[in-house]
């Protein structure tokens, strides 16, 4: 069985032996996924005030609908073409990180090697958990984690399919998914040091330790399942 207390401490050292490239991937790995969960909520009540006394408030109704409809639906295509083969790129970034001095140029490799695979693996694997989370939380955290590994088996051998790599990742998250939520539960004090420090911890040390101990995780759950991805 993995150890927790040891992927992280090699995590920790593949972190700071590439500091500066580690922060600045972290940082933007979450300006994109926080970026791709908000949408144009703040905009829609500007406009309910007006519209509320026009005579022809239906009309308009419409139109503001419809306006609303196409930038959300532009921001789904957005995430699913553009960010999702990211979040692959990033987490190629720390796996390399492991073995050796990982390049900022990793965040694009997504984009290069079967594009296609990255883009299907990601959507399949968020519609998976969506659709998990509908049925309440707790099958909802169990499919997340079951489907943890996806962005890594991705990442590290793009010639995967993404249905595949889904069931790779249940198959290597079996035994494994509680010990997981553990590891990342022992992370609670590091967000509360985050937090505490305005963000500014969490940026520059607590995200991308994490990350760096995340991709080592991949690789020992992947040792212990004995796969070849």
């Amino acid at each position: 069985m993995w150890d927790g207390v040891k992927v992280k401490a090699q995590g920790k050292i593949n972190f700071k032996n590439n500091y500066f490239n580690s922060v600045l991937v972290s940082i933007i790995y979450s300006i994109f996924f926080i970026a791709s969960g908000s949408s144009a909520k703040g905009k829609a009540d500007e406009v309910g005030k007006d519209i509320i006394y026009d005579p022809d408030f239906i009309k308009i109704m419409i139109i503001v609908l419809s306006i609303l409809g196409v930038i959300l639906a532009a921001s789904f295509l957005v995430k699913i073409f553009l960010i999702n083969p990211l979040e692959i790129g990033c987490n190629r970034f720390f796996i390399v990180n492991q073995y050796e001095k990982a390049n900022i140029g990793e965040l694009s490799y997504s984009y290069k090697n079967n594009y296609i695979n990255a883009v299907s693996g990601i959507f399949l694997r968020d519609l998976f958990i969506i659709l998990g989370l509908f049925l309440f939380v707790i099958p909802g955290v169990i499919i997340t984690y079951s489907y943890r590994m996806v962005p890594y088996i991705l990442a590290e051998n793009p010639t995967v399919k993404g249905v595949d790599a889904l069931r790779i990742s249940r198959e290597m998250m079996k035994g494994n998914k509680w010990s997981a939520f553990v590891y990342d539960l022992s992370f609670i004090g590091w967000y509360l040091l985050g937090c505490i420090t305005c963000g500014i911890a969490l940026a520059f040390y607590v995200y991308p330790y994490k990350l760096n101990a995340d991709a080592q995780l991949y690789l020992a759950i992947k040792k212990q399942s004995g796969y070849t991805v």
